[in-house]
């Protein structure tokens, strides 16, 4: 998972960028960059690490101009030392900087055609790069001169054609505007917005509208399925929509997990959608045991909070912080090896032992991956004196691999893979487990916009919602996202003093102190 950012301003807009990218930060800490583009030319800073690490005073004074685009990342592929920063760049034509959200299911199949037929030189094994030449590819064969906005929504329209899986592209054209897409299926989400200041009206394109937000932006609309909208130089906006077959299937898991509860996404309320997984929780939890004997529901910091507060509502018990969470550990599910998510669970919470002393307690928390965490939660709660320790999940079982940009692990990983409920509640020690299924979830997401009629929600059903998502596939996917895979390659950039090795999907970044021309 990734966060994209894209402004065409009436003045500079490195610090409105570096700002996105902050309140984007959540969708990936390994790596971060910036390209903006004015009359000194082209700036770019990129390296691995947080925004605020990355970017300091003497960057942000060469990242000169009113165009630019900014990524936050983590990878699909390694460890946070292997990540591949962006936005990329090639320079044919005119030059082309593009940043990514999102998994391209036949990334393998394309990189050999761009070599072979279309001639293009592939720096990387990322998808990323992939997917910025084709479209460089597909723009240089309709341009004669200055590129319209018709050629461009030709070149975008090729690229739907041939590139498959979810995505959400912001590019900049040197010298021309920017370029902002989705894929035909709207997985990955990209939202316009608009600010009108007293030079004229600037443009911003972001994955999530709390970047827009904190910038006074007015969001405008979401970018809809396989749409490519383009913000010339001199801030007009021009846009098409897609002729080819698409569908409006936006990935579910984004509002159980990934995205900001003060965010809307195809104009639905993340924060209102994770109200409803409490109360649709709270519901079946009344129907399936109307015995309970909960006495009070503890939150797994922090985004299960609003369900938790939902779910001890309608059930008519005490709502409790029963755990108090270092904010300076990353997300556990994607770090790499058993033991590091291990170690990294008991840094990362504490237990309030006053909250679970002699009490029955439902800890709630918005999905179980890998079960590593739930695991020593529960075993948390039982060392601060908890008499029963109940578990439940504001998502359904997580059965399969999210293969459209989420870097859920192998699905043999999977702690729910081939397993009944009853197995998963013994793996993780819990005294009972409740998951949420998978029709409660959709009412609770779905609920204010009918237009959406369906969701990704393959990582709980197993239904994929590209066609080219096959076993084969799967099997290959396994064999890169696996744990020792993943140590593999680390071991490997470690051996080589962070260089790449040929033929690995990661690659060493750019970590120069200066910004420089491309």
């Amino acid at each position: 998972m990734c966060g994209i950012v894209g402004i065409v301003g009436k003045g500079p807009v490195n610090q409105a960028i570096y700002d996105a990218l902050t309140v984007l930060q959540h969708r990936g800490q390994d790596a971060a960059g910036i390209v903006t583009w004015g009359e000194d030319g082209l700036n770019v800073r990129k390296s691995n690490g947080l925004v605020r690490d990355v970017f300091h005073q003497r960057h942000m004074l060469r990242l000169t101009g009113n165009v630019g685009i900014g990524h936050v990342r983590y990878p699909t592929a390694g460890g946070a030392r292997s990540a591949e920063a962006q936005p990329f760049y090639v320079n044919s034509p005119y030059g082309i900087c593009l940043a990514h959200n999102g998994n391209l299911t036949n990334s393998h199949e394309l990189s050999q055609l761009l070599i072979r037929d279309d001639r293009r030189h592939l720096n990387t094994g990322s998808d990323s790069e992939v997917l910025l030449n084709v479209f460089a590819h597909e723009l240089q064969n309709r341009i004669n001169g200055k590129p319209t906005a018709e050629q461009i929504f030709d070149a975008v329209a090729a690229v739907h054609r041939r590139c498959s899986g979810g995505y959400a592209v912001v590019a900049m054209i040197i010298g021309h505007g920017i370029v902002a897409f989705r894929d035909p299926n709207g997985i990955r989400p990209i939202v316009i917005g608009q600010r009108e200041t007293a030079a004229g009206m600037e443009y911003m394109v972001a994955s999530e509208s709390v970047a827009l937000d904190i910038l006074q932006f007015k969001r405008l609309r979401d970018i809809r399925p396989g749409e490519v909208v383009f913000f010339d130089n001199d801030g007009v906006m021009h846009s098409r929509e897609y002729a080819g077959a698409t569908r409006y299937a936006p990935c579910i898991f984004e509002f159980v997990y990934f995205a900001r509860p003060d965010s809307i996404i195809d104009n639905l309320s993340v924060y209102k959608a994770r109200l409803r997984m409490g109360e649709q929780l709270a519901g079946q939890i009344v129907r399936e045991w109307p015995d309970h004997d909960i006495d009070v529901v503890i939150p797994i910091p922090d985004t299960s909070r609003t369900s938790a507060g939902q779910v001890a509502y309608h059930l008519g018990v005490k709502y409790r912080e029963g755990f108090i969470k270092n904010r300076y550990i990353g997300r556990t599910f994607i770090m790499p090896g058993q033991a590091e998510r291990t170690k990294s669970v008991r840094h990362k919470l504490n237990a309030i032992d006053l909250e679970f002393r002699g009490k029955n307690v439902l800890l709630v928390d918005d999905s179980i991956v890998r079960g590593t965490t739930s695991k020593q939660i529960i075993k948390l709660a039982r060392e601060a004196g908890a008499r029963r320790v109940y578990f439940a999940s504001a998502a359904p079982p997580v059965r399969f691999p999210n293969v459209y940009g989420i870097d859920m692990p192998a699905v043999t990983e999977l702690v729910a893979s081939g397993r009944t409920v009853p197995e998963i509640q013994k793996i993780i020690g819990a005294d009972r487990l409740i998951y949420l299924d998978l029709h409660g979830l959709i009412r609770s997401v779905r609920h204010d916009n009918s237009e959406i009629r369906e969701f990704d929600t393959s990582c709980f059903s197993g239904e994929y919602v590209t066609a080219n998502v096959t076993e084969e596939y799967l099997k290959r996917l396994e064999l890169v996202r696996n744990d020792q895979a993943k140590s593999k390659r680390e071991l490997r950039l470690h051996s080589r003093g962070g260089e790449a090795v040929s033929g690995e999907p990661d690659v060493a970044v750019d970590r120069s102190d200066t910004a420089v021309g491309m």
